[in-house]
């Protein structure tokens, strides 16, 4: 079996330089602990390519030494004190061998093979730390057979003479991996034949290998921010990345996706080592920008969440819009989203996804943050030329299986999108949409998807051949639920850009299906619908065309609907509620639905996002819907003490509304006339609006 193919999930990286000093413990009980501990690094996964004379050498003499352990265990002569001395020693020294070769056992390959030195090093502080024990190991009082002591004593001069060695192969093929990336740096294809020659040393052997070595490298991008590595050992790892990128779709092509698929929902070796592939990750701690979990939300002042790198990186491009909005940022503050953070986090804690929270003046440690070398730049154009020339001429299953590798690529940062589509990988997608092979459909839609994300982008795609409808006709009768939701994201991505909301609400099916979807879908298919439907009901006549379609009593609907895996769909159905009761069409169909006292049981129980767009609805609702309204408004009993904790909890907007709608409750007078109340109402018996009190905002 590839040893690769199935390793465990990484545990927490521990410096060489940490050990736990041996408790109290009597004499005959460290000797067990020592016994132990050797059988356990014996037991160790072997370091895989890289570093097996030093590996072999220590490990040889632990082997040794466990021998001595077992002996002195079954021997009933009193241990002397300079031998307790010495096992104490190496009790220590032990536990360090073990941490460093299981963290060695469980890293990427080609970063131990760049290492090279920096690893061969710390082997040889080890052999130092045994002698140094050693040397005051009184063998002579030992109760130990003469081969045994022969052996020890074979150890003591083997560690006393060790001496620090670097393998010279490797440091030839370190300097021929530095190479490639000097080629990819001059935008030289690389030798393919130096290539096979570094993947057959590292036993990187198909996909499926190098799959699992980039997600290797992408930890250790984390593990060297959270640590403050230094930034050129950070784009140096981001330029190895590249390089496997571009070696495993050169050198293995695609043949093994297939298989990638059908594994790609279980625990991954690293699984960036958060574990997160091993669960689907609720849409709510997604970042917007790069659909990773979000380690630090912070809310922009558009009231939408981002982590905190994506957003600032965003910012930091020159853009001064909301990248899911739309919606121009009024200034540029970032607040802390601590609730969402401690969902996060609880969510982590249950699956054991690591979780930290980043400190003050921490480096970066979103692998979108990671700004790319000129080698990784030139390598993902390579990788994504060769990709787009697959599409062109491949067959249905190349094609279908090339798909599935864009949409990889394009899910990994903003270059990797500005590359797949400069590589022209866009028009080739869109005829795939009309696939009839549901995973072809599923990949090309999803891989549109992740290239939107990048503003430039959405442009190329809108002005792609049929792109539009084809997006649509899969939102409606796509041959998968994910294809489906992920084409409904889609639309929800290109509509961000205010020329788009009009261009895509005018499209004949694209509301309808959106608000099939809302009725019909999973949770994410209706969180991706809502977030759409925000979007375009921000243009006046696809707003109408939502209330016409009828999305309100859905909406109404999702108001009471609980699921632990979507919290904020409640939130975002309020949204577009706010939105809708903007215009007399939206108000007369919320007006007719059960939103009120709904909507006043939000205002204690919603978030803050949440109860600000509750009050808002009120408030239209109160000052434009006439006394049949305000009546049943002031028929909750709960409605004014809510508004009185609004005022001093709320945002800053919720208190203004709430402020508001408080001054119309104290003007409205409850023994007006039916015949008033009716002239004032917005709906009439037949369902017509009518005049309204005050003008629309």
């Amino acid at each position: 079996m590839n040893s690769m193919a199935m390793m465990p999930a990484r545990k927490k990286r521990l410096s060489i330089v940490g050990f736990i000093h041996p408790v109290t413990l009597s004499p005959m009980s460290l000797v067990n602990a020592l016994l132990v501990l050797a059988q356990e690094i014996a037991r160790c996964p072997k370091i895989q390519a890289c570093q097996r004379k030093n590996t072999a050498g220590i490990t040889r003499r632990i082997k040794v030494l466990s021998i001595l352990f077992e002996v002195v265990k079954d021997s009933t002569v009193p241990l002397p004190p300079s031998a307790v001395l010495c096992f104490n020693e190496l009790y220590i020294m032990l536990q360090r061998t073990k941490m460093f070769l299981e963290d060695c056992s469980e890293s990427s390959r080609v970063w131990l093979l760049m290492q090279g030195e920096s690893i061969a090093y710390k082997f040889h502080e080890l052999n130092q730390d045994m002698a140094t024990a050693l040397d005051v190991l009184p063998l002579k009082l030992l109760d130990v057979v003469e081969d045994v002591r022969e052996q020890v004593e074979l150890v003591q001069r083997q560690v006393r003479r060790a001496k620090f060695t670097v393998d010279p192969y490797e440091q030839r093929l370190r300097k021929d991996v530095l190479a490639v990336l000097d080629e990819f740096e001059r935008k030289v294809t690389p030798d393919s034949a130096k290539l096979v020659t570094i993947f057959k040393f590292l036993g990187l052997n198909d996909a499926r290998d190098c799959r699992n070595e980039i997600q290797w490298l992408e930890e250790e991008i984390r593990d060297q921010s959270n640590a403050g590595g230094p930034e050129a050992t950070v784009s140096l790892i981001n330029s190895l990345i590249s390089l496997i990128r571009y070696c495993k779709c050169v050198l293995f092509g695609v043949s093994e996706i297939e298989h990638v698929e059908k594994i790609s929902n279980v625990k991954s070796p690293a699984a960036e080592n958060n574990g997160e592939e091993g669960y689907a990750i609720p849409d709510d701690f997604r970042c917007p920008i790069t659909l990773d979990l979000m380690r630090d939300p912070v809310i922009v002042s558009t009231g939408q969440t981002y982590d905190r790198l994506s957003i600032n990186r965003w910012i930091e491009d020159g853009h001064s819009t909301c990248p899911k909005s739309g919606q121009v940022l009024l200034h540029k503050d970032l607040v802390p989203n601590y609730a969402l953070r401690n969902l996060i986090h609880q969510w982590c804690e249950e699956r054991g996804v690591p979780f930290e929270k980043p400190e003050k003046g921490s480096r970066n440690i979103s692998l979108e943050s990671v700004a790319s070398t000129k080698a990784a730049l030139e390598a993902t154009k390579m990788t994504a030329a060769f990709l787009v020339g697959k599409l062109c001429t491949g067959t249905p299953e190349v094609k279908k299986q090339v798909a599935y590798e864009l949409r990889l690529l394009a899910k990994c940062g903003m270059d990797n999108r500005a590359c797949i589509a400069e590589a022209g990988a866009i028009p080739q997608l869109v005829p795939l949409l009309s696939s009839e092979d549901p995973k072809t459909q599923e990949n090309a839609v999803t891989a549109l998807l992740n290239l939107s994300i990048y503003e430039n982008n959405k442009a190329v795609i809108v002005e792609a051949a049929d792109s539009l409808d084809s997006i649509i006709q899969v939102l409606k009768s796509g041959r998968s639920v994910e294809a489906k939701e992920n084409a409904a994201a889609t639309l929800f991505s290109l509509s961000a850009v205010n020329d788009y909301k009009k261009l895509i609400g005018e499209m004949p099916d694209a509301i309808p299906a959106l608000v099939e979807l809302l009725r019909d879908g999973t949770p994410r298919g209706k969180r991706d619908a809502v977030s759409a439907l925000f979007n375009l009901s921000i243009n006046r006549s696809n707003a109408a065309r939502v209330v016409e379609v009828g999305a309100v009593p859905l909406l109404v609907n999702l108001l009471t609907e609980e699921d632990r895996e979507r919290p904020g769909l409640a939130d975002d159905a309020l949204a577009v509620l706010a939105v809708l009761s903007g215009q007399r069409p939206g108000l007369a169909a919320v007006s007719q639905t059960s939103a009120i006292p709904i909507l006043v049981g939000l205002l204690r129980s919603a978030s803050p996002k949440g109860k600000e767009n509750a009050v808002a609805v009120l408030l239209s609702l109160c000052r434009h819907g006439g006394g049949t309204v305000l009546n049943a408004v002031t028929m909750v009993p709960s409605l004014v003490p809510s508004l009185y904790i609004l005022l001093t909890t709320g945002t800053h907007r919720a208190k203004r509304k709430a402020t508001s709608l408080l001054k119309i409750l104290q003007r409205w007078e409850p023994s007006r006339t039916v015949s008033t109340v009716a002239a004032h109402s917005i709906i009439s018996s037949t369902g017509t609006a009518m005049a309204v009190v005050a003008p629309l905002r």
